[in-house]
């Protein structure tokens, strides 16, 4: 962005125009205001291992499946252009689920994990859907898988398969992009892929059944106090959802969404920029803004999906950059945590960590080849001494 913009927007922080993320509110709070460079925890990535990763001392990875090609050890074919994903508890071991970006076939995959990390099995979860982005995980354990289009639904899906997939059109008909679940309000946030588009909430009649409910968007003026108010026609409409509020936030392209410890984190990819809504206190933050770092260049570019750690770090994907997931830890130090390289023209989609903390997973959507059709994705397991 402009310099001008950036100096602006600074200049503002500093004399309280832009309000900062207080530490002081709420758990996993930031310290300072929004996130600046800093040494990580874990120090910097060093060079590429074989596959092309570039990771911190103590850390490992593996190339868990590629796109068309058979996954280890199954008959499954893993899906084209793997985008947002989730881990869920399965017994000994664990599920992780892809989300798959193409047009009319998309739908998700699921690979499932004994206790030892060996892949034991490969499924379809669900078909015959359209650009599925991302989307996230319910407390009762199904995955939401989001579909990116201007009347895309919300499915809601058995990371095991043994449910059928149903959708969710109480939930909104929009360019869905990610969901948070809050298990304390009892609502389900909502991002939209738009370059106007709007966060949302959903309030289900019956905590744990997404058939019926009330969709509400933000509404507010900035970072600070904000309101919810509810979408009139979130089904059927021929105004869209985004412009049915008058005083809806607007905010430029939604990208990832992650809900812990009372908070919502939520990115947008058009200004860089994680935001936090704290929920009790029904207010709004920045968590990082590359035009409000003051310490050289912004290491994180290109805002996507984000997910978080038991430490309160979070770790958030980048959609281009240099290929990076880049950790934003409690104290407010934004660093790069790990790099791809050769992978240029790709994106890294679908962050998330296995339940018990050890191995993070996530994809480069479109490879080494970075053609647009996703055919091919890689999706990888890094494993290490993360915190706790």
């Amino acid at each position: 962005m402009p310099l001008n913009r950036r100096t602006f927007l600074r200049a503002t922080a500093v004399a309280g125009g832009t309000t900062a993320f207080s530490g002081a509110v709420w758990q996993h709070a930031f310290a300072a205001g929004p996130a600046q460079p800093g040494p990580g925890p874990y120090g910097a990535p060093l060079a590429a291992d074989a596959n092309g990763l570039q990771l911190p001392k103590g850390f490992t990875g593996r190339v868990v499946a590629r796109s068309l090609q058979r996954v280890e050890g199954t008959r499954y074919t893993w899906h084209p252009a793997p985008d947002g994903g989730a881990c869920f508890a399965d017994g000994d071991g664990w599920i992780y689920v892809s989300n798959s970006e193409v047009p009319l076939v998309g739908g998700v995959s699921a690979v499932r994990f004994d206790a030892s990390g060996k892949v034991v099995s490969a499924y379809r979860i669900l078909n015959g859907t359209t650009l599925n982005c991302a989307g996230g995980a319910t407390p009762w354990g199904t995955w939401l898988s989001c579909e990116e289009h201007d009347y895309g639904l919300v499915y809601e899906t058995d990371p095991r398969g043994e449910r059928s997939a149903t959708p969710r059109p109480a939930m909104g008909r929009f360019k869905h992009e990610a969901a948070g679940a809050d298990p304390v309000r009892k609502v389900v946030y909502l991002t939209e892929d738009q370059p106007d588009g709007c966060f949302y909430r959903f309030r289900p009649q019956t905590w744990g059944d997404l058939s019926a409910g009330t969709l509400e968007v933000l509404v507010g003026s900035g970072t600070g106090p904000v309101s919810w108010a509810r979408v009139p026609n979130p089904q059927i409409w021929t105004t869209p959802t985004r412009q049915q509020v008058a005083g809806a936030m607007r905010f430029n392209g939604g990208e990832g969404c992650y809900y812990t410890g009372g908070v919502c984190y939520f990115t947008t990819k058009g200004d860089n920029r994680v935001w936090a809504y704290g929920a009790s206190a029904e207010r709004l933050d920045l968590a990082y803004d590359d035009d409000l770092v003051t310490g050289g260049e912004p290491p994180l570019r290109g805002v996507d999906n984000v997910t978080g750690a038991s430490s309160g770090d979070l770790y958030i994907a980048e959609d281009g950059g240099n290929m990076e997931i880049n950790l934003i830890t409690p104290d407010g130090v934004v660093a790069p945590f790990l790099r791809v390289v050769g992978h240029d023209g790709s994106e890294i989609t679908g962050p998330a960590f296995s339940p018990d903390g050890t191995r993070l997973y996530f994809s480069s959507q479109r490879g080494k080849s970075g053609f647009a059709a996703g055919t091919d994705g890689y999706t990888f397991e890094v494993t290490g001494p993360f915190r706790h």
